[in-house]
């Protein structure tokens, strides 16, 4: 298959149109940033019947996945969250949340979480998806990582 060379010169015309309509292009600062976020929240309230996210024939799926792939490269350049232990997560959600380690009883008894917080003791996968549900974040917040101190 040749390569056909693009007209550069309509290229440009029609990206300075998309840009003027759409509000988004490049992410360079946080501006573009919020704005290429509120571009995708809308993409996907608008498509919520037909999510354009889980059809790739959809019109806006190529432009979904361009704006999610940017967000992703300027927030780990930008906005990176540095490895923690999952008993310092616990610690900051029981911290954000006003609990004491009587409150969390499905997770184990106080000295089992006292274990926990002080890394004495791993959480289980029965703790650990316990964790996830009631404070609504992924799994993997909970899981030990080597790089994680």
């Amino acid at each position: 298959m040749e390569a056909v060379i693009p007209d550069l010169a309509k290229v440009a015309r029609s990206y300075g149109e998309f840009r003027a309509v759409a509000g988004v292009g490049a992410i360079r600062t946080e501006a573009d940033y919020d704005r290429a976020l509120f571009l995708i929240e809308a993409i996907l309230d608008e498509t919520r019947d037909t999510p354009a996210r889980e059809d790739a024939a959809h019109p806006l799926a190529d432009l979904l996945d361009l704006l999610t792939a940017a967000v992703r490269e300027y927030e780990a350049d930008h906005h990176a969250i540095p490895a923690v232990s999952p008993r310092e997560v616990l610690r900051f959600l029981m911290d954000q949340h006003g609990l004491r380690q009587a409150d969390l009883p499905e997770v184990g008894s106080q000295s089992v979480i006292s274990e926990i917080l002080a890394g004495r003791r791993l959480l289980n996968t029965r703790q650990i998806a316990v964790l996830a549900k009631r404070f609504h974040v992924g799994a993997d917040a909970f899981i030990e990582r080597n790089d994680a101190h």
